[in-house]
C-alpha cells in the first residue's frame, strides 16, 4: 500500500516518501522494542528497494531527507541487535543505490552498483566505508551537515551503545579532509550547547575533532557563530575557544588566518577569502585574537606569533585612534556593536605581552601613563614610543624578531603604518642586540622612505640618524645614508631643513675625517647657499656645521676640491663679521682664525683674531692680491644677502678690489660692474650711496690710469688668477 502511496503518475514521488520517513522513523527512534524497530526499518528497506527500480523520481532536487536518513541507517548497522543491524544495512544499501542512480555519472553507474552489491548485508564496518565514500562523493554540503548533526545528537543519548556507534561512525567519516559541509553554525551551536553533556571520552575527542576541522576549513563562520551565541547568551556554558586552541597545529593555522585579517592590506593578491560573504572584519578578528589568547596552554605557541601580532595590534589601534573608524561589514555589525574598538585592541596588546611573560612591562607602561597616551589622537605616538621603549630598556626577547618584521614592512613602498613602524624601529634601533643585525640591506630599506614627501615621514628619518651614530656598527651604514641626508637640505618644507640641520650638526660630531672625508667635503658645498639665509635659525646653524667641519680639517688633508672651497667661503666668512647675529658673528671669527692656520697664514691668522671686518679684508687684499679677482667673483654673490650690513661690506670691499685693478683687468669684469650697478638702486640708502661714491672713485682711477699708460702696448702686468 506504501508503496502504491508513493507513487505520483508514473514515477515514485520523493516529496510523499519524505512524508512517510517522518512518520516511520520515529517509530525506530524513540521505540525500545527489538520488533517494532526491525519493522519500520524493514518498511523503509522495502520502499527504497521499490524505488530502485525506476530510473526517474519526481522532486528527487527536493528530497531533504538523504542525510538524515543514512547517518540514522548508519548508527542502526552497528546495532548489537542483529536483525536490526541486517535491516538497516539493506535500507543503507537501497539509499546508496538509489543516489548513484540519481547523482552519478551514467557511464560509471553500473561499475558503482557492482561494487555496492558485493557488501549488501556485510558486516557494519563494510556500510561505514561505503557511507564515508557516500558522504564524499553523493551527498549535498547540507546534507553532510545533516549527517553530522544526527551523529552528534546520538552522543548525547544516555544509551553508551549510541555514543560508541555514533564515534565510531563521525571517525571514520572524519578521517580524511572533510568535503564541503553546510549549515556550520548550526553545527557550532549545537556543539556550543552541548559539549558540556558529552562525557564519554572517545564521543568527546570526536566533537572537538569536528570543531577542529571545521575552524580550519570554515574559519570565518566558526569564529563569527561564536561570538554571535556569546553576544546573545551568558558567557561560560562552554569553552570552544580552549577546544580551538587545543590542537597545537590548528592553533598556529587560526592564529596566521587572524593575523591576515587584521592585516588585510598585506594579504596576498591572489589570496581570497574562504567564502565570499563571510570574510572577517579586523576588529572581529581583533576580538578573536583576544579570546585564544587568554587560552593558557598556548603560551609557547604564542611566543613565535608575538613580532607580527604585536605589529598588527598596534597598527590597528593606529588606525582607530588616528582615523577614527572600523569598517564592520552589516552582517557582522550587531556581534561588535557593543564593543569599543580602540579599548578591545589595547586590551588584546595587553594580553599578547602578558602571555609572551611581559607581564610587568604592562604595569610599567601604565604606571608611566603610556596606554593613555597610546589612545589619544594627539599623542599616540607618544604612546608607541613609551611602549618600544619598554621593550628596550628590559632588553626583550623579542626585539630583534619584532625589528624583522618591521623590516619586511617597510620594504612595501606603499605600507599604509610606516609612521607607527618608524617610530617603534627608532627605539628599536638603541638595543645594542638590535643595531648588531643592521646591515647594507636593511640601511637601503630606510633609506627608500626619505623619497617620502610626508613631511612627519622625513624628520622621523632624520631623528633616526641620531641613533645610527650611537653604533659602531650603524656609524658605518651612514654612508648609505648620507646622500639623502643632504638632499633633505633641498626640501620646500623649511621645518625639514632646520631639522636636517640639527641633526647635522650631531652627526658631525660623530664623524671623523679619516672615514667620513667625501661627505664632509660635500656638505661644505652643500651649507654655501645657507649663508644667506633671511631665517637667522637656518643661517647660524649652517654656519656652526662649517665651523665643525673647518675643526676637523687639518693641512695634511688640504687638497682639492677642499681647499678651493674654503677659498671661495673666505669672503663670506669676514663680511659675516657684520652679521646681525652677534652668534653668527662669533663662528665666523673662529672660522677664520681656524682657515689661516690650516692655509698656513700666520700673520692674518692675528688680523682674523684682532681686527674689525674693515681691517680684515685690507689685510686679506694686500696678502692675497693675486686672488683679487676671485674675490670680487664672492662679494658679487654676497650682494643679494638680506641683511644690510653685509651688502654694505661687499660693496665697500668690491671698490676695494677695484681700485687695484688696471685698464685690462677693469675691461674684463662687465658682470661685476652690472651687479655694482645694480646695487646703486638698494632699498638701503647707505649702501647706494656707498655704491655711488665706490664709481665716483673706479672713474677718476680709469682716468688717471689712462692718463699713465704707457706708449708700449708690450709692456703690461702679469695677468691675475681668477679660479
Amino acid at each position: 500500500m506504501l508503496q502504491a502511496l508513493v507513487m505520483d503518475d508514473m514515477r515514485p514521488n520523493m516529496l510523499i516518501l519524505q512524508n512517510f520517513l517522518e512518520i516511520i522513523l520515529p517509530w525506530s527512534l524513540l521505540s525500545d522494542k527489538v520488533h517494532e524497530q526491525t519493522r519500520a526499518l524493514g518498511t523503509i528497506s522495502r520502499l527504497l528497494r521499490f524505488i530502485c527500480n525506476f530510473p526517474e523520481l519526481s522532486h528527487m532536487e527536493k528530497f531533504a531527507m538523504s542525510g538524515k536518513l543514512m547517518s540514522i541507517l548508519g548508527l542502526f548497522c552497528m546495532d548489537c541487535n542483529q536483525e536490526i543491524s541486517i535491516e538497516a544495512s539493506e535500507a543503507l544499501h537501497y539509499l546508496f543505490k538509489i543516489l548513484v542512480l540519481q547523482r552519478s555519472e551514467k557511464q560509471k553507474t553500473e561499475t558503482i552498483l557492482k561494487d555496492l552489491q558485493k557488501h549488501f548485508r556485510g558486516e557494519w564496518l563494510a556500510s561505514l566505508q561505503d557511507l564515508t565514500l557516500f558522504f564524499g562523493k553523493y551527498l549535498t554540503p547540507e546534507e553532510r551537515a545533516d549527517v553530522i548533526m544526527v551523529t552528534m545528537e546520538a552522543m548525547t543519548n544516555t544509551t553508551r551503545h549510541d555514543i560508541s556507534a555514533a564515534s565510531k561512525m563521525l571517525k571514520m567519516i572524519l578521517k580524511y579532509m572533510i568535503p564541503e559541509i553546510g549549515k556550520v553554525p548550526e553545527i557550532i551551536q549545537y556543539i556550543y550547547y552541548h559539549m558540556n553533556s558529552i562525557t564519554e571520552t572517545t564521543a568527546l575527542k570526536t566533537v572537538r575533532k569536528i570543531l577542529y576541522l571545521l575552524s580550519q576549513s570554515y574559519t570565518d563562520e566558526v569564529i563569527l557563530t561564536l561570538f554571535k551565541i556569546e553576544d546573545q547568551s551568558q558567557k561560560g556554558v562552554c569553552k570552544p575557544w580552549e577546544i580551538l586552541a587545543s590542537f597545537p597545529k590548528g592553533y598556529e593555522m587560526i592564529m596566521e588566518y587572524l593575523l591576515q585579517r587584521l592585516t588585510p592590506h598585506q594579504r596576498s593578491k591572489d589570496q581570497e577569502p574562504s567564502h565570499e560573504g563571510t570574510d572577517i572584519s579586523p576588529l572581529i578578528a581583533t576580538r578573536a585574537v583576544h579570546e585564544l589568547l587568554q587560552v593558557p596552554s598556548r603560551r609557547m605557541e604564542v611566543q613565535s606569533f608575538f613580532s607580527s601580532l604585536f605589529l598588527a595590534l598596534l597598527f590597528q589601534i593606529s588606525f582607530f585612534v588616528l582615523e577614527g573608524g572600523a569598517e564592520i561589514s552589516q552582517d557582522q555589525q550587531h556581534i561588535a556593536e557593543w564593543v569599543d574598538p580602540i579599548s578591545s585592541t589595547v586590551e588584546a596588546l595587553k594580553t599578547l605581552m602578558q602571555s609572551c611573560g611581559y607581564g610587568d612591562h604592562v604595569s610599567s607602561i601604565q604606571r608611566h601613563g603610556g596606554w593613555g597616551l597610546l589612545v589619544n589622537p594627539e599623542r599616540h605616538y607618544d604612546g608607541v614610543t613609551l611602549l618600544a621603549r619598554s621593550l628596550v630598556v628590559n632588553n626583550c626577547w623579542h626585539n630583534r624578531p619584532l625589528f624583522g618584521s618591521i623590516i619586511r614592512l617597510l620594504q612595501d613602498p606603499d605600507c599604509k603604518n610606516h609612521l607607527t613602524a618608524l617610530v617603534l624601529l627608532t627605539e628599536l634601533l638603541q638595543c645594542p642586540d638590535v643595531a648588531a643585525v643592521v646591515d647594507d640591506i636593511t640601511t637601503r630599506i630606510l633609506a627608500n622612505w626619505f623619497r617620502s614627501e610626508e613631511p612627519a615621514t622625513v624628520k622621523l628619518l632624520l631623528q633616526m640618524l641620531e641613533v645610527f651614530v650611537k653604533h659602531g656598527n650603524m656609524v658605518r651604514r651612514l654612508r648609505i645614508l648620507q646622500p639623502y641626508v643632504l638632499n633633505c637640505c633641498y626640501s620646500s618644507n623649511g621645518d625639514i631643513v632646520l631639522e636636517t640641520l640639527r641633526v647635522l650638526k650631531t652627526l658631525l660630531s660623530h664623524l671623523t675625517w679619516q672615514h667620513s672625508s667625501s661627505f664632509l667635503i660635500q656638505l661644505t658645498f652643500t651649507l654655501a647657499p645657507f649663508f644667506e639665509e633671511v631665517s637667522e635659525h637656518l643661517r647660524l646653524a649652517a654656519f656652526e656645521i662649517y665651523g665643525s667641519v673647518l675643526a676637523k680639517v687639518k693641512k695634511r688633508s688640504l687638497v682639492f676640491p677642499l681647499k678651493h672651497q674654503i677659498l671661495n667661503l673666505l669672503v663670506a666668512l669676514v663680511l659675516h663679521l657684520q652679521d646681525v647675529n652677534s652668534d653668527v658673528a662669533l663662528i665666523c671669527r673662529s672660522a677664520l682664525c681656524h682657515t689661516a692656520a690650516v692655509l698656513g697664514w700666520s700673520k692674518l691668522k692675528a688680523v682674523f683674531a684682532e681686527k674689525d671686518v674693515w681691517n680684515i679684508l685690507r689685510a686679506l687684499l694686500e696678502q692675497e692680491t693675486d686672488k683679487a679677482l676671485w674675490f670680487l667673483k664672492q662679494c658679487v654673490v654676497r650682494f643679494s644677502s638680506p641683511q644690510v650690513p653685509v651688502r654694505r661690506a661687499a660693496v665697500w670691499f668690491a671698490g676695494q678690489i677695484l681700485q687695484t685693478l688696471d685698464l685690462e683687468e677693469m675691461d674684463d669684469i662687465d658682470e661685476a660692474h652690472a651687479a655694482l650697478r645694480h646695487m646703486q638702486r638698494d632699498s638701503d640708502p647707505t649702501v647706494s650711496c656707498l655704491t655711488t661714491q665706490t664709481f665716483y672713485i673706479l672713474d677718476a682711477r680709469k682716468k688717471l690710469l689712462l692718463a699713465q699708460q704707457p706708449p708700449s702696448c708690450f709692456s703690461r702686468r702679469p695677468r691675475r688668477r681668477h679660479f
